[in-house]
């Protein structure tokens, strides 16, 4: 399945070092959830005592080595940018869950994380509240019934206007529109994804349309789609406009330990 008008012809390319960060400027990190055990065995030794005893409690092995994957380069990553070595790196938690790191300065480093199957990506700017989110594109049987669900009215009238071929990829446009935006918000009961409209036409750009609940709302967000990989869908959405995006991808270069392997 593919969308040929949203895949992304951009090169993911490994940044030099050392990296900067600013107001203005969002890196998306792409990096796989399936790494060699010797990678694995270095990030683990980032994690938290909490993280970690968060890790031990998946049952199914797969499952623990890709937290423990994705909590070292989301550290790894974050460490880069900050100067700081990612073991660290001290995080808070919202009421819903959503990290933020804990500071000393006065412009935070702001970022969200998405994954699907073996993929991940990471959002990191400055100063920016924003939310991204990766779906892998898999057929779904009940896609009208899920969309009556989810999605609000109007989505639904644009849905149900779509040729059935060109639906699937509709949904999935929708679908990480708006868990982007939810996610930005970091409480799921603050956006009822039924309350606010996204684009999801072919050839649309990315955009939240209307909030409900306040009339202003949709002008203070800017959106960006595109398409990681194949048969993969992510938006990315972000406070404010003016800002570029940056596409990076990660590799075991950032691990102190490799570099000299």
């Amino acid at each position: 399945m593919k969308d040929p008008i949203e895949s992304d012809s951009r090169k993911w390319h490994t940044p030099p070092q050392p990296l900067t960060l600013d107001h203005n400027t969002v890196h998306i990190w792409r990096a796989s959830l399936d790494q060699p055990s010797r990678i694995l065995q270095t990030l683990s030794t980032y994690l938290s005592p909490d993280e970690q005893q968060r890790a031990a409690r998946f049952h199914f092995d797969r499952d623990r080595t890709r937290y423990i994957t994705d909590r070292g380069i989301l550290r790894s990553i974050l460490g880069k940018h900050l100067d700081i070595a990612p073991d660290r790196l001290l995080f808070s938690y919202g009421p819903r869950g959503k990290p933020e790191l804990i500071q000393d300065d006065n412009i935070p480093v702001r970022f969200n994380v998405s994954h699907t199957q073996a993929q991940a990506l990471f959002a990191v700017t400055r100063d920016r509240v924003l939310g991204i989110d990766i779906e892998y594109m898999r057929p779904l049987a009940e896609i009208e019934h899920l969309a009556e669900q989810c999605f609000s009215v109007v989505e639904q009238t644009v849905f149900r206007g779509l040729p059935e071929q060109e639906r699937q990829v509709a949904f999935y446009r929708c679908w990480t529109r708006k868990e982007a935006y939810v996610k930005a918000l970091g409480d799921g009961l603050a956006a009822p994804l039924d309350r606010f409209d996204v684009t999801l036409g072919p050839g649309e750009p990315a955009r939240l349309i209307r909030v409900a609940a306040d009339p202003d709302e949709a002008q203070r967000w800017s959106m960006h789609a595109f398409s990681p990989g194949a048969d993969t869908m992510a938006a990315v959405i972000v406070n404010g406009h003016d800002w570029k995006l940056l596409f990076r991808q990660w590799s075991p270069d950032f691990i102190p330990d490799q570099q000299n392997a």
